[in-house]
């Protein structure tokens, strides 16, 4: 009877030993390849290396640093080499140890030649220094200044101011997020990518300005360490090897500095890596192109610096031949830098003097008279500009912020609300003042205000005057006390706290009040047509069997108005189909219908007026004032209307404003509830004297909602 044990076979592993396989798959882990690299440089601090092991490092560290160098010049922005500062302590740390393993092969091996520390070290050492130590000692003295007194110093220098500015200027640009974030030109997954964009350039100069430190030392420790081996080795030579004192300075002296050049040629690389990524803050793009086309946007530069080194040619004395061919060559550089930008100042003018497509005197434009008809049509949005304001439109750079701005509005409204903006109009007019705008809303003014396009206005939180010194005003939308400010206040201001949006966005804010206050007026029934086309094929359905059979698309545009002027979204279209439809079989009156439309809607209703805390704070109206609206309410079914005494209803209004004082001094938004039966009259007497606050029925309160009671009336 044969025993066979299961693994024991031929070519197995023994327990406890990792095969190749397994060795390979370690390695081939980036975070594992990291660490035994980083426990290799501190081995080789303490452990000796043989010479050709030292080779290899050398090579090693000479081409991580001509990487690390040409990273830096072909990256777009600095960010993109974030990583820098980690590689800076890495590549420190690799050149320190490999100084100390040459200084351990140099002390024990030198007396026997200059090949004891590696070919690398000694053909450094005897192609600088040419047979003459002293040259390569001056060359190696020459090189540590240049990277230890200006390199490193400067860039260091550069990183040090680079982080304290991004520091001290985080406040306002977080507060330019938000602002962008609240007029909807962004939306909150952009806002939280530029808040990491602007935390990790924080974070990389400070990171920078501590990682210059480790340039600075390196150079201090090579300098160090060629003192001490050319001392140690001289006295090792003389007094421990026999040999004379020429020899040993001969010997010792070409290992030390070749060693010299061999670590500080890669730092002095990777310290002008480092001046580089830090003085790119300004700069975008490649180096290359940044410079081409900084340097190729002024040709009489290029002019004057040619006619220089013409003059300088023609001197007796002065090579005539290397300052001939520079001048020609800069001269050649300045001729085609001008007639490439006379091309493009070409290109633009034509491109603003050429008529829009469609307008008169554009190519393919009828030469026709505009018809009288023309006259009658009314928009639906205008805003008017002052001549000063005109910039927001038209900016001397091709800016277009206050359409963008616009642009956004549009898309923000149509998700919160589902109501899709007319197209806005915007003309200026020669018979405002200056800084004033007028908006329209079907061609009624609606609202007005002054801006200062280069400016900024300034507003405290806390509703009190700000202290910058500037022009006071009232904010247009909500008239809050501002002040208009110049743009070299702003950082100012916003490290004081104060709220800083720029004139584009005060006009857009004004714009987007307005549009809530007035979206019942603007949707058309041409648009409520739209929004039932553009319906799931479910929905559709269901829109068949009730239009026109039981309801027209004009009662389905009147309850969508009802829902708007009380600003609730209608973009859950669906749902408001749906108990349209159930209304239908007890009421057609848009009014009824619309109560148990909102009724369908209570989670949506709930959600919207719920704090921030999660409960829904409100105010219930008490029994005796649900008796009093109840008893006023004349008239029967569609016919009902309410009749209440003038003292009564003076009576109402002061004890509602009242209580939502009471519950605004405690921090709280509530809305009024009040039965289904008298919700309708409550509310249209309501938004006479508080026209944002909300009112709702009893019905509307979805059972899940958490809610809290903060007053009653």
């Amino acid at each position: 009877m044969v025993d066979v044990t299961a693994g024991q076979g031929v070519g197995a592993a023994k327990p406890g030993i990792p095969s190749l396989s397994e060795i390979v798959t370690i390695l081939k882990r980036g975070d594992i390849a990291l660490a035994l690299g980083i426990l290799t440089i501190l081995v080789v601090l303490i452990l000796p290396l043989p010479a050709i092991v030292l080779d290899l490092f050398l090579a090693i560290s000479i081409t991580l640093s001509i990487l690390i160098l040409m990273t830096s010049l072909f990256i777009q922005a600095p960010l993109e080499f974030s990583a820098f500062p980690t590689i800076l302590l890495i590549s420190t740390m690799l050149r320190l140890s490999l100084n100390m393993a040459s200084t351990r092969l140099i002390l024990s091996h030198g007396h026997e030649g200059t090949d004891a520390a590696g070919h690398v070290i000694e053909a450094f050492g005897s192609f600088v220094m040419g047979g003459n130590f002293v040259i390569g000692i001056i060359v190696f003295a020459i090189l540590i200044i240049v990277n230890f007194v200006v390199i490193t110093k400067g860039s260091g220098r550069i990183a040090e101011v680079a982080a304290r500015f991004h520091l001290d200027a985080m406040p306002g640009k977080q507060m330019a997020i938000d602002a962008d974030l609240s007029a909807g030109l962004i939306d909150e997954k952009i806002a939280k990518e530029r808040r990491k964009a602007l935390e990790d350039e924080s974070g990389f100069f400070g990171a920078m300005d501590g990682a210059s430190k480790f340039v600075r030392g390196d150079a201090i420790a090579g300098l160090l360490i060629v003192f001490i081996n050319v001392v140690g080795g001289m006295i090792i030579g003389v007094a421990q090897q026999g040999l004379s004192f020429a020899d040993a300075g001969r010997s010792y002296t070409l290992l030390t500095v070749g060693d010299g050049l061999v670590t500080q040629v890669p730092a002095l690389i990777v310290s002008t890596a480092a001046g580089l990524l830090v003085s790119k803050a300004g700069v975008s793009g490649a180096a290359d192109k940044a410079l081409m086309k900084q340097f190729s946007g002024y040709p009489q530069a290029l002019a004057m610096s040619s006619a220089v080194m013409l003059v300088l040619a023609a001197l007796p004395g002065i090579p005539t031949i290397p300052f001939l061919a520079l001048g020609a060559g800069a001269g050649a550089l300045a001729w085609t830098a001008r007639n490439h930008k006379r091309t493009t100042v070409k290109a633009e003018e034509a491109a603003k003097a050429a008529p829009a497509p469609g307008t008169p005197g554009a190519p393919g434009a009828a030469a026709a008279d505009e018809p009288i008809s023309a006259a009658l049509k009314i928009d639906d949005l205008k805003i008017e500009l002052g001549y000063a304001l005109l910039p927001l439109v038209n900016g001397p750079d091709g800016t277009d912020r206050l359409t963008e701005q616009i642009k956004a509005l549009r898309r923000s409204l149509a998700i919160e609300m589902g109501f899709v903006m007319p197209a806005v109009r915007i003309l200026d007019n020669v018979q405002l003042e200056a800084n004033t705008y007028i908006i329209k809303i079907k061609e009624v003014d609606a609202g007005t205000g002054k801006i200062w396009p280069n400016q900024f206005m300034v507003m405290d939180p806390g509703g009190s005057q700000v202290q910058v010194p500037g022009i006071h005003t009232t904010e247009p939308t909500f008239g809050l006390p501002a002040t208009w400010v110049d743009a070299s206040l702003k950082e100012e201001a916003s490290l004081k706290g104060y709220t800083v949006v720029d004139a584009a966005t005060v006009l857009s804010t004004h714009l987007t009040e307005l549009l809530k206050a007035n979206m019942s007026d603007l949707l058309s029934y041409g648009e409520v047509q739209k929004l039932l086309k553009e319906l799931p094929k479910e929905q559709s359905e269901l829109v068949k069997d009730i239009v026109p059979a039981q309801v027209t698309v004009s009662g389905i545009q009147r309850v969508l108005q009802l829902l708007l002027a009380e600003r609730i979204s209608i973009r859950d279209l669906s749902t408001i189909l749906e108990g349209i439809a159930d209304s239908l079989a007890f009421s057609r009156n848009p009014a009824t219908m619309v109560e148990h439309v909102r009724a369908r809607l209570a989670r949506q209703i709930c959600a919207q007026n719920t704090s921030y805390a999660g409960y829904l704070p409100l105010i219930a109206l008490s029994a005796k004032w649900e008796q009093a609206f109840a008893e006023s309410i004349i008239g029967q079914g569609e016919e009902r209307s309410l009749a209440m005494q003038p003292s009564k209803l003076s009576e109402f209004m002061t004890a509602v404003r009242e209580a939502f004082e009471r519950a605004a001094r405690e921090g709280e938004a509530p809305v009024l509830v009040t039965s289904a039966a008298i919700r309708p009259f409550v509310r249209s007497l309501v938004e006479r004297f508080r026209a944002q606050t909300t009112v709702l029925s009893q019905a509307e309160i979805h059972p899940r909602a958490r809610l809290k009671t903060v007053g009653s009336v």
